[in-house]
């Protein structure tokens, strides 16, 4: 007879996975507003669920953290997929650089936190770095074939422009200033023809 699947081969349920995105999603925005230091019971009761639940989905805050930033990479990756799809390739490029800015307010309040975990968060980075990398070149690769954008340019460059400013800043506003910057690298990035 054909052994039945084990528990953790199974599925997760419609309900289960509901509460596991909510509170994915709650819990970005608990620790961008609030810092990695709340509290796990604050973020069951901002999800609308108990802490049994939390602690069945995520059983330490690290565990909560690190499922946090491979969501929002994650979500970075499916939204270049999305925009390549939906938007001319300049706006898909400009779409996904302002969602870009968004990843980066929430990796630095979760970076730090990370680094705690035994063996440093070096892996999960290389990781997840590869998707965004791949992503950015995806965007620009079909920017500049379509002539919206030089040959010449290197898409890291563009991520390495916003990492800086919110490097730099020093103010909470630095995500506004990202923004705008999104436009300027936009503009410089254009044909000079």
């Amino acid at each position: 007879m054909p052994k039945p699947p084990s528990p953790s081969a199974r599925k997760p349920r419609a309900d289960a996975q509901r509460n596991r995105e909510r509170i994915l999603d709650i819990a970005r925005d608990a620790f961008t507003r609030s810092g990695a230091g709340i509290s796990l019971d604050e973020v069951a009761k901002l999800a609308g669920i108990g802490p049994g639940t939390l602690y069945r989905h995520f059983p330490t805050r690290e565990a909560l953290l690190e499922a946090v930033y491979r969501t929002e990479v994650a979500k970075l990756a499916e939204a270049q997929r999305a925009f390549a799809e939906t938007l001319p390739p300049i706006e898909a490029l400009r779409a996904w650089m302002l969602l870009f800015v968004d990843y980066i307010a929430a990796k630095q309040i979760i970076a730090p936190a990370l680094n705690t975990l035994v063996g440093g968060p070096s892996k999960l980075f290389e990781c997840t770095g590869a998707q965004v990398k791949g992503a950015i070149h995806a965007l620009v690769e079909r920017a500049i074939a379509n002539g919206d954008i030089r040959p010449d340019l290197d898409p890291l460059d563009l991520l390495r422009a916003l990492i800086g400013v919110s490097n730099v800043a020093s103010t909470p506003d630095w995500a506004q200033s990202a923004r705008r910057l999104v436009e300027i690298l936009i503009l410089g990035s254009r044909p000079t023809d």
